[in-house]
């Protein structure tokens, strides 16, 4: 084991000393990919702004589309395709800004002359790094509030959906900020502080802290912050309820708790949800899904959601988003020392060794410079990540089928769509890029592909044999 670590320390060396050379023009590089970046954004988009004009819904859609309510959702998909090419750019003309006219290096030296003038010692690396990020934090994410109210109070507001309030809308916003702040800016330090500590072995002793984080997070987001901004009610005794304690009871699903949450007070669109400990399971059904929909029709969806859990669906994917970070922090660990990368960006090039005024190296400003010319290339792992969720998704309305709900998770899919103004056609490749979820016709057909009858007549061990022996062939 040890000969692997020191081959890849060699390998991480030789390649750092190949990255940190002065005639290389990052900055110039990361204008010119996030220049790409939203061309291919943009052009991605625009491919879809055409399924817009198309004056019939899809074969599978015709009977269950009214002619008024068909036309509500295309012009609700135009009206957001026009929004969300709008807001990529203005994102890009942000981010444009901040790499021309300097402004991350202007931030830091700000930053700087604020701790000298309320008398914080400069060797405090960390605490600069955390006023930086959040300086930098605001001037961006202030701006996008406006974009945040446009698309609440005037694009849903135009197609019936908003059901917030301003005062509702700015008490959430101040609860994310402050969220937020209370959250990210511990975790910031104690992630700067295990790189000081951890030196070049940093990498192994960050992914063990942020999968700590991870499941904490995941432990007190439901109990703590969540009933911040919505209230759970336990599902009232009756049919729903005995229908999903008996489904969870027959795929031996562990659950714990079976809430009712009054998403209806923002919006009107739907959800289903479960969530907590492998032990210990909470199910959550938005109130709109509940109005809309029949006992029989909400059980369906759940035996989808709950066919994710069997499928062990979440545990892939958190191993694949572990996989994704190891990667990530390996790269960051060429670039952390790079005089270049920084000096390319207005930085003093000392800062990328250690920081001249005392105190730890600044490894915040390395890993946002490191993040500014890395992020464009993750528009690959975008594809990877959508193609991966859109097969488990067939996967999860398999295990329904087969179940016996194909009927009832069919009419179910077919109100969310028309009551969330889906869009009823969509190009490819804007779905591929864009869609975690296959579309609603690309689900309908595959679902009457699926054949449920000899599956109801297995044994639990021959289900779960056959699910076993079919993930292993479609991995």
């Amino acid at each position: 084991m040890s000969g692997v670590v020191t081959k890849l320390d060699s390998a991480i060396s030789r390649l750092a000393d190949l990255a940190d050379n002065p005639a290389f023009p990052y900055r110039q590089a990361v204008i010119w990919l996030s220049s790409l970046q939203t061309a291919w954004e943009l052009y991605v988009q625009r491919r879809q702004v055409p399924k817009f004009s198309i004056p019939f819904p899809p074969p599978e859609l015709k009977d269950h589309l009214k002619k008024d309510t068909f036309k509500k959702a295309q012009a609700y998909g135009r009206d957001k395709i026009t929004y969300a090419m709008a807001n990529t750019v203005y994102s890009f003309a942000v981010s444009l800004a901040l790499v021309y006219f300097g402004v991350y290096a202007s931030t830091w030296d700000a930053t700087g002359r604020f701790m000298a003038r309320v008398g914080l010692a400069a060797s405090r690396t960390i605490v600069h790094s955390l006023l930086w990020m959040s300086y930098l934090t605001l001037i961006q994410a202030v701006p996008g509030i406006a974009w945040s109210y446009y698309y609440t109070f005037v694009l849903e507001e135009k197609h019936g959906f908003n059901k917030s309030t301003v005062k509702l809308f700015i008490t959430d916003t101040l609860k994310t900020y402050l969220l937020t702040a209370a959250i990210g800016l511990p975790v910031l330090a104690g992630f700067l502080k295990i790189i000081d500590i951890a030196g070049k072995h940093f990498v192994i002793w960050l992914m063990l802290f942020l999968l700590g984080i991870q499941l904490v997070l995941q432990i007190i987001f439901p109990i703590f912050i969540q009933p911040l901004f919505n209230k759970f009610t336990p599902l009232p005794d009756g049919e729903l309820r005995t229908r999903v304690e008996a489904l969870a009871s027959k795929l031996k699903f562990p659950l714990a708790h079976l809430y009712v949450i009054d998403g209806s007070k923002r919006s009107s669109h739907s959800n289903a949800y479960f969530y907590g400990l492998p032990w210990s399971k909470r199910i959550v059904i938005y109130d709109t899904l509940i109005k809309d929909s029949s006992p029989a029709e909400v059980e369906a969806v759940l035996a989808h959601e709950l066919g994710h859990w069997y499928l062990s669906h979440p545990t892939r994917l958190i191993l694949i988003a572990q996989a994704h970070l190891l990667f990530t922090l390996l790269v960051f660990s060429i670039f952390i020392h790079n005089k270049a990368l920084f000096e390319a960006f207005g930085f003093d090039p000392r800062l990328a060794v250690s920081s001249p005024t005392g105190g730890s190296q600044p490894v915040v400003i390395g890993f946002i410079l490191y993040q500014l010319l890395f992020e464009p290339l993750d528009t690959v792992v975008k594809f990877f990540m959508n193609s991966k969720t859109r097969k488990y998704e067939y996967q999860a309305d398999a295990f329904a089928v087969r179940l016996g709900f194909k009927k009832e998770l069919g009419d179910a899919l077919i109100k969310l769509h028309v009551s969330n103004l889906s869009s009823p056609h969509s190009d490819k490749l804007y779905s591929a890029y864009h869609h975690s979820h296959p579309t609603l016709p690309e689900r309908l057909r595959a679902m009457d592909e699926y054949t449920g009858a000899s599956w109801l007549k297995l044994s639990p061990q021959a289900k779960k044999q056959e699910l076993t022996e079919q993930h292993k062939k479609e991995d």
